[in-house]
């Protein structure tokens, strides 16, 4: 009787073990990491006897929480990979949003000063029109300087992010540390301690939210955490992690164990959301500051050069509208040994490329320089050398082999945009050259603008142009040697002598122009240079496109890697989604299947308890016997 009695109760007992863990699934389902747990039962071990091995009943070996490996580490990563996406778009988002279109736009304001020279144009000698082209370039500076404001302070934004996420994935690793230990020691009692492992998972769930990890069991059950290939956790011990900044100067998350220190940029996080921010800091937040720097270094450089070739209402030569944008020197890298100092100026607007460089002292003493946007490398055996518009050059000091510089010639550019010119009288509006028709022509020919276009410009010399029958002309007493059957086209510019000359209308052979230093009268009177400083818009300047466009062009630029960056965050989380999914529905509580064993173990619960009062039936009757 005691054996069908300890059969009973054995089975009362599992039954109840599996009505307590099928109820404790039921209560979590949902609570957030909780892994579906089941009770696994064992048949215990047979009696031999005569007749053959006689059952003992059952026992418990351990109650198993539902995991996939595989499936907890494929939501991981691509959650990981989902974050930085999404971290990623955010922040580009924020950045197209700076760049306006329409009339509050930085591409408004340059076109409204360019066009403010078509009023001078008309009315030299009005000071309101020339107040106007003031009061423009005042606005262009400012909208420059508002731009550029804006990108500082998300850069610092960003920053102040990534060091909340080094934060948080500090906390979570000594977590994670902490939770090692103890499923350490819970582990010696031969079971596993499934709410600690949920708990871990739940904790390398939100890391991963942070940076991509990947994971190493020990046979002791504890777990330690790579991120980019370095030991974030290793057992029940935890590196700190920091934002940090590369020998190139971009910044990076540094781990730390020890005295030793791991840079990591976006490319060895792989994902999360410190990828992403770092993505934007050392990628997109310094190309569109390039671009930006770029445009007004461009525009301002352009419309003084032209300005400077003009005379004001009284006279005034030489004056630039804007300040001069002074290109910052070369930044060393902290582990440089040599004290040079390098600097950089614009030789060539028209080629300038938007991009930081890194200059490299080789052993040879030579130099190579790497264009970071695209990581193309040029030699020069000495300085100054020309590279992208630009002239490098040794200003002090000297490098030691192997050192770093680091050259950003845009980083800042448009902030140091400003209005150099003080009064309206300034505004140099006027040519220092006039030219006139002959009194004698027949033709129709008439002049349309004459300005100076090189700072060489000869004015001494008074050149005359002699059109043929056959509609080419001959120019003579240029100073440079006489031009013979030059071809003669409508509105097309002739420059000759560092002065640009457009004429309209037909000639008839015979026919003259004269192109000389114009007088102190003529100078107040004319508006030839406002003329070629409206024509600038058209000026190729911006990798071959018209001034004009340069804004548009930025733009253009910035929203195909926002909307690039929005898709792929799309895509990712979709991915993410699915993966979540799947893991969810493999370890999760399905509460009708729970609902299911409920019924099924009360049932064998009540059978176990039928059992027990069988066997305690049969004991009493035997009892009854013997009395």
């Amino acid at each position: 009787m005691s054996s069908l009695l300890n059969i009973g109760l054995s089975a009362l007992q599992a039954n109840q073990a599996a009505l307590t863990t099928t109820g404790n699934n039921v209560a979590n389902a949902g609570s957030v990491g909780y892994s579906r747990q089941s009770v696994v039962q064992q048949q215990a071990i047979t009696t031999p006897t005569g007749s053959g091995y006689l059952g003992n009943g059952v026992r418990v070996v351990t109650v198993e929480r539902a995991y996939s490996s595989y499936l907890t580490q494929q939501a991981n990563q691509t959650a990981a990979v989902s974050a930085a996406d999404s971290a990623r778009s955010d922040q580009l988002a924020s950045l197209e949003s700076v760049f306006q279109t329409g009339s509050a736009g930085l591409g408004a304001a340059m076109n409204s000063l360019l066009n403010a020279f078509t009023n001078v144009a008309s009315a030299p000698t009005d000071l309101s029109a020339r107040t106007v082209v003031l009061t423009q370039a005042g606005a262009l500076a400012s909208r420059f300087s508002s731009a550029q404001s804006q990108l500082d302070e998300m850069g610092k934004s960003t920053l102040e992010q990534l060091g909340t996420a080094a934060d948080t994935v500090n906390r979570l690793a000594a977590s994670i540390a902490k939770i090692n230990g103890q499923i350490q020691r819970a582990r010696g009692t031969g079971q596993e301690p499934n709410d600690l492992l949920d708990q871990r998972d739940t904790l390398i769930t939100q890391l991963n939210a942070q940076v991509q990890t990947s994971t190493v069991q020990a046979d002791d059950g504890t777990l330690s955490i790579f991120v980019g290939n370095q030991a974030l956790v290793l057992g029940s011990s935890a590196g700190q992690v920091s934002v940090g900044t590369a020998a190139d100067g971009s910044t990076t998350l540094d781990i730390a164990r020890g005295s030793v220190v791991a840079h990591l940029d976006a490319d060895a996080l792989g994902g999360g959301a410190a990828a992403g921010q770092l993505r934007f800091l050392n990628e997109d937040l310094p190309d569109t500051r390039n671009l930006l720097g770029r445009l007004a270094l461009t525009m301002t450089t352009t419309v003084n050069a032209q300005h400077s070739l003009g005379v004001g209402l009284n006279g005034e030569t030489g004056n630039k509208l804007f300040g001069d944008i002074g290109l910052p020197a070369s930044t060393p890298a902290a582990t440089n040994t040599g004290n040079a100092v390098f600097a950089a100026t614009v030789s060539d607007v028209s080629a300038l490329v938007p991009s930081s460089y890194a200059l490299s002292v080789q052993p040879d003493g030579s130099y190579q320089v790497r264009r970071l946007s695209d990581n193309t490398v040029s030699s020069f055996a000495s300085l100054p050398a020309q590279i992208d518009g630009l002239s490098l050059n040794l200003q002090s000091g000297a490098g030691a082999p192997g050192d770093v510089y680091r050259i950003e010639p845009f980083a800042q550019a448009a902030g140091k945009v400003a209005v150099a010119l003080g009064s309206a009288s300034a505004v140099a509006a006027g040519s220092p050259v006039q030219a006139s028709t002959g009194t004698a022509n027949t033709g129709s020919l008439a002049v349309s603008g004459v300005y100076a276009s090189a700072q060489n410009a000869n004015l001494s010399a008074t050149a005359t142009l002699t059109f043929n029958a056959d509609g080419t002309y001959n120019i003579s007493g240029n100073g440079t040697g006489n031009l013979s059957n030059q071809p003669y086209t409508a509105g097309e510019a002739i420059s000759v002598n560092g002065w640009s000359l457009t004429l309209t209308g037909v000639p008839k052979a015979g026919d003259t122009v004269t192109v000389q230093a114009a007088t102190a009268s003529m100078t107040a009177q004319n508006s030839g240079n406002a003329k070629a400083l409206q024509a600038l818009a058209d000026q190729k300047v911006i990798d071959g496109s018209p001034l004009s466009d340069g804004y548009a062009g930025l733009i253009a630029r910035v929203g195909v890697r926002a909307q690039g960056a929005k898709y792929a965050a799309q895509v990712s989380s979709a991915i993410a989604t699915s993966t979540e999914t799947a893991r969810a529905n493999s370890t999760g509580v399905n509460l009708d299947e729970e609902a299911t064993k409920l019924l099924a173990y009360q049932q064998a619960y009540q059978a176990s308890a039928r059992v027990i009062q069988i066997a305690q039936n049969i004991f009493d009757s035997l009892l009854s016997s013997v009395r």
